[in-house]
This record gives structure tokens, sequence and C-alpha cells, in this order.
């Protein structure tokens, strides 16, 4: 998509250049948005692990904190492989013009029945730097505001207010994961997204 000269891919590389986070509204192509939409719609009626928190022994399952259900993506289907290959165009884009060394990337779906969230947190673990870039991309059609379930934003530790940002189909949301806390307020509905981080390849357990 361009933009009056630049394509998405740029604008989003300026803000994240200049402010650390880019908030789109119409990042995804809506046919590439559709088809994960009704892809995860379609894995929420079957069996979807609980989210945790921390890794490996690390790894908690706490509903205080958050309580939604998810399931990583691949290339085992055509959604997951679209979705994968725009990425990869994405961090091609980042590494060539802000040097960030991005390497690996990971992703799922995220879930969330009525009434679930995500309390305020930050992406990246404790006593690691492994993930450098977070990024959601949000799946929910004829979204309206008295639905909530917004993600909120915060620009420091000390932000109390946050941008609030709608889960509307197609809108996309990137920012540097060691420097934003954010959290995901409880919806009316359910609520589709995706959750991913780049890392660096030098950081790479």
């Amino acid at each position: 998509m361009h933009m009056g000269g630049a394509t998405m891919f740029d604008v989003i590389i300026d803000d994240l250049r200049y402010r650390g986070y880019s908030i789109q509204s119409v990042a995804i192509d809506q046919q590439l948005a559709v088809a994960l939409h009704n892809e995860i719609k379609h894995k929420a009626t079957q069996h979807l692990t609980p989210a945790g928190i921390g890794r490996n022994n690390q790894h908690t399952v706490d509903k205080q904190i958050r309580s939604d259900h998810i399931e990583w993506i691949d290339n085992s289907t055509q959604p997951g492989k679209h979705w994968l290959a725009w990425v990869e165009a994405l961090k091609v884009q980042i590494n060539r013009k802000l040097f960030l060394g991005l390497d690996e990337f990971e992703s799922h779906y995220a879930y969330y029945p009525q009434g679930a969230f995500y309390r305020r947190h930050k992406d990246a673990f404790i006593g690691e730097s492994n993930r450098i870039l977070s990024v959601v991309a949000y799946l929910n059609p004829n979204w309206c505001s008295t639905d909530g379930g917004e993600l909120v934003l915060y620009k420091s530790e000390v932000d109390t207010k946050g941008i609030k940002i709608q889960p509307i189909l197609g809108t996309l949301v990137i920012f540097l994961s060691e420097e934003f806390p954010h959290e995901v307020l409880p919806a009316g509905r359910d609520r589709y997204s995706i959750a991913g981080w780049f890392r660096q390849k030098s950081k790479m357990n």
C-alpha cells in the first residue's frame, strides 16, 4: 500500500525511528485479514491452549494476569503462510533502514472470550533481552467502540493514561518490546488477534 508516495512499511519504519511505536488502521490487506479471522474463529471452536506467562521452567498459567487462549502460527495453512511472508517482507525493510538486526519471528493467534483480559505488562522476559519488536494484528470485523477490548499502549512506566487502540480488522500495532508497557482491556464480545515478536540473532539463546 502507498500513502502519499510512501509505502506502509516506510510509514511504520519512520514511526519506529522517531517514537518507537506505530499504529496503522489499514495495514493488513483486507483479504488476508479476513482469511486470518476465519481461521482463528474456527480454531476458537476447538480446544486452544490457555495462555501463560514466562517461559520454559518459569512458564505458568495465571488467569488473574491473562485469560486468553492461543495457538502458534506456522506455514501449515495458507493464511498462516501468507501472514508470515508479509511479516518477513516487513522485517527485511526494517533491517535495511533501521539496522536492528532482526532475525527470527514467532507469532500466535490470541482468542479472548467475552470478558477476557491481559493485565499491564511488557513483552520482554525478566532477565532476558530477546524480544526486540512486538507486533499485534487485529482480526475483528464490525467492531464498535462500545465493545471494549482495547489495547492500551503506555508510553512509559509512569504513564497511567496510555493510548487506546480498538481491535478492528486490519489494524496493526508494532512497538519496541522493552520500552512500552501495555494491557488488553476486557471486551463485551469474543475478540481475535495475532501477537508476535521479532528477535535479534545475537540475543537468541
